[in-house]
């Protein structure tokens, strides 16, 4: 049975660009373009991971990140930020708010499914 990975990006491209490797890896892909909709299928399709960019639409990954994992019933989905944001103060929160990793863009594919394969044994 493969695993499920929830990616929430408003950049079409990077989400397709992510798919390549998961889909070898044998994930099945949900994703989401704006932060409202990525918070409601993380709630509704128990992902065994979430790809969460910061700078969404309606809702940003700070603010997802949070929710989730102050919910006890979410609090145990791994959390990889995705994210251009890449000054230390902006790393420093987004670990701070739950995140398990984070990455900036342009995005390292090797590092990106490593760190994927890590969290998800």
């Amino acid at each position: 049975m493969s695993k499920k990975i929830l990616i929430i990006d408003d950049e079409f491209n990077i989400s397709k660009l992510l798919a390549i490797p998961l889909k070898k890896m044998d994930f099945e892909i949900i994703d989401a373009d704006d932060g409202l909709t990525g918070l409601e299928l993380a709630r509704t399709e128990a992902p065994d991971i979430i790809i969460l960019d910061i700078m969404l639409p309606k809702l940003n990954g700070f603010k997802i990140c949070r929710l989730l994992k102050f919910d006890e019933k979410y609090n145990n989905i791994p959390i990889v930020m995705l994210t251009a944001k890449s000054e230390e103060k902006d790393e420093r929160l987004g670990l701070q708010m739950g995140a398990d990793v984070y990455l900036t863009k342009p995005i390292n594919l090797t590092v990106f499914t490593e760190e994927v394969r890590k969290l998800v044994g």
